[in-house]
Parts: C-alpha cells; structure tokens; sequence
C-alpha cells in the first residue's frame, strides 16, 4: 500500500510499507548516461528532487518521534528510498537545447517509524490480525471480486423435466439439474448454489405461478418441493458429499484389457481423471506418457493401490432411522444401513483395485521397464560372472601362494621347534644335572654336620626327612635351603630343614585327602549306577521295576506317584515298602545318570525280560496244547513288541470282536511277524496290566477318601 508522503511542484514522493515485497522502479533515461551508479539528469529536476528528499525526511522524523512521545497507536515500519522510488514523472526528459551536469549517487535509504492513520490504519489492523501482508489482502480483493464477477455471469440451464418431476420420489431426482447447475455439478460454489435457488424461487415459488394465473397444486405434491429438497441437499456439506457419492451421471465403467491394449493413454487417462474427484488427497500425480520416468509411474501406482477414497453411500440408505417408532427399530435400521453402507463401500474399492490392476497390466510403460531390468540384471549377472571368475582366478593364486607360505611357515617352525626340544632337551638336562648337584651338596652338607643332631635315632629320622625333601623339593627350593644351610649355625639350619620337612608334609596329606575324595565320589557313582542308592536298598528288580511303572503311568495321571509307589509295593519281591516320596527320588536319581548308564540300565531289564519269558516250566512241556494256545511254541516270536505292532493288535481287537469264529486266527494276519499264540499272549499282558494299574489307582483312591 502507497501512502502519499509530500507534495512538490506537482511531483509526489510515496512511502512504501517495509513488510510488503517492494518492487524498485528502475529510473530511466531515455538520451540521459550513466557512469558507475552516476545519473545525469537536468540542473531543475535534481535540485527539486533533492529538496524534496530533504523536507519529506524531516517531516517524517518530526512526525514519528511526536508520535512514540504521545504514546499513540502501534506505528508500522516505513522505509524512505529517495534515491529508487522517484516517480518516473519527475525525471523528464533531457531536451537538446538544455544543459545537463553529472552529480553523485544518491543518498542511501532512511528507515524511520511512521504511524498509519485513516483508512490505512484500519487496513494495517486487518492485516496485523490476519498475519498477512498487504499484497495477500489486494490478491484476496482481487478473488472476491472475481467470484462476484462469476456469480454476475452465473447462467442456469432450464430442467426441462422440473414440472414433471414427483416430490415423494426425491432421492431419485438430479438436485444439480433441478437448480439448473447441470453443467457445473460439484464444481459449483455454495454462493453460485444460493443464487441459482434463488432466482428458481423467483421463478417457480407457488404464489410468483399463482399470480401468473397458473393452477397450484395443493399440499407437498407441488414439483417446488423439489426445489427446496434439492437445496437442502445441496447447502448441507455432509448431505451433498452423500449426494455426489452417488452422482447418477457419473461413469463407474472399467475399460477392458483389449480396449486399454490398443489406445492405453487415451483410454485410461479420463478414467483415472474421473475417479481421482474421490481421492481424499489433494495432490494426485497424472497418468503421465510414454517418456514419464520409472519413479512417476512408481509413485502413480503407489498412489492408486493405497487409494484413499471419501465416497460413501449413505444417501442409498433403504430405510430412514428418523421414520422408526421406537429406540430398538431405529438400532435395527441403523444396523442394516451400516451394513448396506460396507458392502457398497467394498464394491467400490474392488472397482478401483480392478481399475489399476488393468491399467497396470496395459501399460505399455511397465512392459518397457520390466525388459529394461532383465537386460540390466542379464548385465549384471553377467558382469557377476566375470567377477566372480575373476575372484576365483584370484582367490586360488592367493591360496597357492598361501600354501606356499604355509609350507614354509611349517618348515620354519618345524626348525624351530626341532631346535627348542633341543634347546629344551640341553635345559632339561642341565637341569638335572643341577638338581642332581644341589641333592647332593644338600646330602653332603647334612652328612658332615650330623644332621644337625646329637643322638643316633634323630640323626636317622633326619636322614629320612632330608631324603624326603631331595625328593619333593624343586630346583629354587633345593638351592635356597643349600644357602640357608651354608650361611647360618647349627640351630638355624635344623629349624630350616624342619620348616621344608613341614611344608612338605602338608602338600602330601592335601593330595591324600584329594585322592580320598576322588574314590569315594567313584564308589557313590558306582553305587547309583548299580541301584544301590535313594534311601532305601534298591535292587535291580525295584529299579526295573519303577522304569515299568513310570512308563505305565505316564505324567497326567491322578496322584501319579503314589499310584507308582502302590503298584511297586503290590508287585516287588523285597518286601520294602516305598512311598512317593522315595519313588521320587530314585526317578530324579535315574534321571541324572548319563545316556551310557541309562542304556545299561535298560539293557539289563530288557535281559531280565528275555530271561523271565524264555524259561518255560518243566510241567508245560507235558501238557498237551488246549484250543486257546494250540500250535509249537517254536512258531512264536519273542522279540519286544513294536508301537506299530500294538497299533495293529488294538485295531484288530476293535475289528474282530468276541462272537467273531476264529477271532485269534484273523487277528493274527492283520499283524505281520506275530502268530495267534503271540498275540493271545500279549492280550494277556494288557489285561494284566491294566487290572494292576485299575487296582492300584483304586487303592490311591480309597486313601485320600480316609
């Protein structure tokens, strides 16, 4: 905003706002010269120009230290450019006949602080409150007045069908035609809506026909309830979102492959154009062509499979929820509307996923781009190739040269190795030699002093003690001793003797001591690996026998270990009677043994096993065979049944049941390997078993009900 400053020979002198984007007016001369920032214009047009700049400067100042003094108003920010803002009238042309002269540039600009007053301090509040510039505000003038100038030039096209049209069938009925902004539809502002209702109220409005002589129709069934249906549609944001969702014009087609195949860009583009109205996003990249690149075309597909679509179909809804009589209808309704709503809704972005896929796998653009990167990847599969045979070339001369210096890296130190064991071989030797030599100085200085000693028996218990530590003490020890017992008397060499004696004997009991721990920690292994442990005596019967009923009861079983400890009391031959919590504890004491002394565990059951079936009675060998168990006991099978084999029998039980004629005789051919004496015997077994398991259960049962 330009705001007039001062007056002067007719000529003014403006004061642009500082805030504002201030474009500098270039002074132009048309005959005049310039030299390094110089300007030449007449003598009369300079000296009025620089008595301008001058008082208009000293007004200003005047002005706004009066202003701040006063305490008035919140002043703007002024900048005074005398030397780029003068108006390009001042500077007249030079005449040929008129002399010129050359002056300095002119002064630099002044910033001073100017309070706006009128209607630019109204102006300068707005824009304070607003924050925007002055600019923003001209540009905003500018759209209304536009938008004024469009609504001026707003031209309605007459519905031909209005006077036909049914009031009680409004949700089928056009509300754009009906306002007569048929060719505008969404695009149409709510200014551009109001005025075109308004002139059809001027128009239709039952009492403008009545007065025109027109017959009236009396009540809701006048074609004017359109009107007003279709700007209460139209005027409510929510409604006629709900509205264009289901415009009636609208094309939802998909093209199809072969049609997209021939003409891709012609075909798809206004289809994708037509459908982006529903996109939530404002920004929507373009369809593109042939030379769009592979990042566009990325970024065009990425938008369209994550499509973010605002259409929804509530304006489809079958039933109104504000029609229903009671609380309980009007949850129903609701529920069935939001359940048409999705399923519309599900259609729809089918549709859409439709449209690109199709779109997709027409473009011609992704055909190209897929042949581009099996050619870069062939290229690079090939540039892998010779890389990679490169790298071999280049790997096995390095291995050879590694094994090369391997070889000699090994012959290096299988040379120095050899010379160390011989260097070790000389220390080792040497070493004896001088342990040899230090025993035997000991011994020697021991023998010419008596061993420190005056009686015979402790002369020969020193000699043992002194024979002792020739054997236990080390190099150092030997030497220290040696100069301990060269350097001091009688007394302190026996005390020093006696001390090593000391030190010695308690190494050896530490080492008894260890090697008495180490046994006895092998016979408690030995112990628990043969049964012997746990509390109680255990033989190799209870242990075999507890592995039987831990597999017999497996975990789940109701109040399992005492059931275990039952069954082992009803059926061990010891007569030790055990209870959970020694059946407990031998189970975690099997369970710690390694997997070696578990297969030596099983392995003996499973001999006691063979041994206990093998070994038939003396008296059977006389009984002849009775119908049950007819045939030659070499026939049977005595090896350990499989689960395979057991899966077989029981089904083989359930198939053939107890009425069945020769039942033994089909169950034994449904299980290969096994004969009717087999089975029969293993039947047996089971039923054993399963009485003991039952009465040892009951047993269990019958305690915890005392």
């Amino acid at each position: 905003m330009s705001v007039p400053a001062n007056k002067l020979t007719g000529e003014s002198i403006y004061c642009t706002e500082s805030r504002d984007q201030r474009e500098d007016s270039n002074i132009t001369l048309k005959p005049g010269l310039r030299e390094r920032g110089a300007v030449c214009v007449s003598e009369r047009v300079i000296e009025a120009h620089v008595e301008t700049q001058r008082r208009l400067s000293s007004d200003l100042r005047g002005h706004s230290s009066s202003s701040s003094s006063g305490g008035g108003g919140g002043g703007g920010s002024y900048a005074v450019e005398s030397e780029r803002t003068a108006v390009s009238s001042m500077l007249k042309e030079a005449v040929e006949s008129q002399s010129t002269a050359v002056f300095n540039a002119l002064a630099g600009s002044v910033q001073v602080q100017v309070e706006p007053v009128g209607r630019w301090f109204e102006a300068f509040l707005k824009r304070r409150i607003r924050n925007v510039s002055a600019s923003f505000q001209e540009l905003e003038e500018e759209e209304e007045l536009s938008e004024e100038e469009e609504d001026e030039e707003l031209q309605l096209e007459e519905y031909p069908m209005l006077k036909t049209l049914d009031p009680k069938d409004w949700k089928n009925q056009d509300h754009y035609a009906v306002l007569g902004l048929a060719h505008l539809r969404y695009k149409a502002t709510q200014k551009q809506i109001k005025a075109a209702h308004k002139a059809m109220v001027l128009k239709h409005h039952p009492d403008k026909r009545k007065a025109a002589g027109e017959q009236i129709v009396k009540g809701d069934n006048d074609y004017f309830t359109c009107i007003t249906k279709a700007i209460e549609i139209l005027s409510d944001p929510v409604k006629r979102r709900a509205f264009d969702s289901v415009d009636p014009i609208f094309d939802n087609a998909v093209p199809s492959k072969a049609e997209g195949k021939e003409n891709f860009f012609e075909v798809f583009a206004p289809v994708f154009e037509r459908n982006a109205r529903w996109s939530t996003k404002k920004q929507i990249p373009n369809l593109g062509s042939m030379k769009s690149s592979f990042e566009e075309v990325d970024n065009f597909y990425s938008f369209w499979y994550n499509f973010d679509s605002w259409r929804e179909f509530s304006y489809l809804d079958e039933e109104e929820k504000e029609k229903a009589e009671c609380r309980d209808e009007r949850r129903w309704i609701e529920k069935q509307n939001r359940a048409s709503r999705a399923q519309r809704k599900k259609e729809e972005m089918n549709r859409i996923r439709t449209l690109v896929d199709t779109a997709y796998s027409c473009d011609p653009r992704i055909k190209k781009f897929k042949e581009d990167e099996k050619a870069r990847k062939e290229l690079e599969k090939k540039a892998r190739a010779e890389a990679k045979k490169k790298d071999q070339e280049k790997k096995e001369r390095a291995r050879q040269a590694e094994l090369e210096a391997a070889r000699l890296a090994r012959e290096k130190e299988e040379e120095e190795a050899k010379q160390a064991a011989q260097l070790a071989k000389k220390e080792k030797e040497a070493q004896k030699k001088a342990i040899k030599k230090e025993r035997q100085k000991l011994r020697t200085t021991c023998k010419n002093c008596n061993y420190f000693v005056d009686t015979e028996a402790e002369s020969v218990k020193m000699m043992e003690d002194v024979e002792k530590l020739c054997d236990r003490l080390e190099l150092i020890s030997l030497q220290n001793l040696n100069e301990v017992l060269a350097s001091g008397n009688k007394e302190q060499s026996r005390a020093a003797i006696e001390k090593q004696v000391q030190e010695v004997n308690a190494q050896l009991q530490r080492e008894r001591e260890a090697e008495v721990k180490a046994q006895q920690a092998a016979r408690s292994l030995d112990q628990s690996s043969t049964g012997t442990g746990g509390g109680k005596g255990w033989s190799e019967e209870d242990v075999q026998l507890l592995i039987k009923a831990v597999n017999l009861f497996p975990a789940g079983t109701n109040a399992r270990w005492e059931v275990i400890a039952n069954y082992m009391n009803l059926h061990s031959n010891s007569g030790i009677k055990r209870t959970a919590k020694d059946v407990i504890n031998k189970a975690k004491t099997l369970q710690k043994l390694d997997p070696h002394q578990k297969d030596e565990v099983n392995k003996k059951a499973f001999e006691k096993f063979k041994r206990e079936h093998a070994a038939a009675p003396s008296s059977v060998d006389n009984v002849v065979p009775s119908e049950r168990f007819d045939g030659s006991s070499g026939d049977s099978n005595s090896a350990p049944w499989t689960t395979e084999e057991q899966k077989l029998l029981e089904q083989a039980l359930k198939t053939y049941p107890v009425s069945t004629p020769e039942r033994w005789d089909k169950i034994a051919a449904t299980v290969p390997g096994r004969t009717k004496k087999d089975c029969m015997k293993r039947y047996k077994e089971l039923v054993e078993m399963i009485k003991a398991k039952k009465a040892a259960q009951e047993q269990v049962a019958a305690k915890s009900k005392k």
